[in-house]
């Protein structure tokens, strides 16, 4: 990457597949160069699809879940001696099935990508913008932040954190030209489903929206600087504003009868 490049720069995590890599494609396609980020070697190859756009590309393996990926990644973008204008703050990883049986290795695996990995970067990025006083931050939380997930409990709780967080650091942030804006996808034609062990559900079994649309619809309200976005189809739309007036219990219920096991053949 030339240090001496005019494009702004931007970090993408999770960017190998998925609402990700759909992510870093916006940001190369509008001026951005990139430092894309993810765990598997996948990350490497998709690389040069960001540089047919136009992008100078960083591409780093790292295991989020753990602080040496974390620094590994914003150290990459460091050593091009340019500002971070841009952090999207978008792996993450879900599990499925009751509580009672899931892994604990699993659950805590959640917590520890979702959330741990997400405030340590945000606090990385955060500190870079202060001092360089602009910034931009998207953050993927979910429509499942709007409301109690079982069968993915540890799932919906990291979003429903990173809502909450998202919401808290731009209020912080209003005053010193940074943006932060909430990613509220909903059901997401991508790997999630399977990884998460929720392919037998009515919510893996249901029609997905198309990540380059929630993508697209992500980058479009970063760069307005809105507070969030649900994207993709109505039916989200109405799921999020629904779950502003119904009781938790409610939510509860609902959100069950999508994730149950074996709800997809019910």
């Amino acid at each position: 990457m030339n240090n001496a490049t005019e494009r702004p720069l931007a970090i993408v995590t999770g960017a190998s597949s998925g609402i990700g890599y759909e992510l870093a494609k916006q940001f190369a396609s509008n001026g951005f160069d990139l430092v894309v980020a993810a765990e598997d070697a996948r990350i490497t190859d998709v690389a040069m699809d960001f540089q047919a756009l136009g992008a100078r590309v960083g591409a780093v393996r790292a295991d989020l879940t753990t602080a040496e990926g974390v620094e590994l990644v914003f150290s990459r973008a460091a050593k091009t001696g340019r500002p971070v204008n841009a952090v999207a703050i978008n792996a993450g990883v879900g599990v499925g099935g009751p509580f009672a049986e899931t892994s604990l290795e699993a659950d805590l695996g959640v917590v520890d990508l979702n959330v741990r990995s997400s405030v340590h970067l945000a606090k990385l990025a955060v500190r870079d913008m202060v001092r360089h006083g602009a910034g931009r931050i998207l953050i993927t939380s979910s429509i499942a932040a709007t409301q109690p997930g079982p069968f993915e409990a540890t799932y919906a709780a990291s979003k429903a954190f990173l809502l909450s967080f998202a919401e808290a650091l731009r209020a912080e942030l209003k005053d010193r030209g940074i943006t932060v804006t909430a990613l509220m996808p909903g059901p997401t034609d991508t790997e999630f489903f399977e990884r998460a062990g929720l392919e037998d559900t009515k919510l893996g079994a249901a029609k997905k929206d198309d990540p380059a649309q929630v993508a697209k619809e992500g980058f479009e309200a970063l760069m307005r600087g809105k507070d969030h976005v649900v994207t993709g189809s109505l039916k989200n739309k109405l799921m999020a504003g629904a779950a502003k007036v119904l009781p938790e219990a409610v939510k509860a219920q609902a959100h069950r009868r999508m994730s149950e096991p074996g709800s997809a053949q019910g």
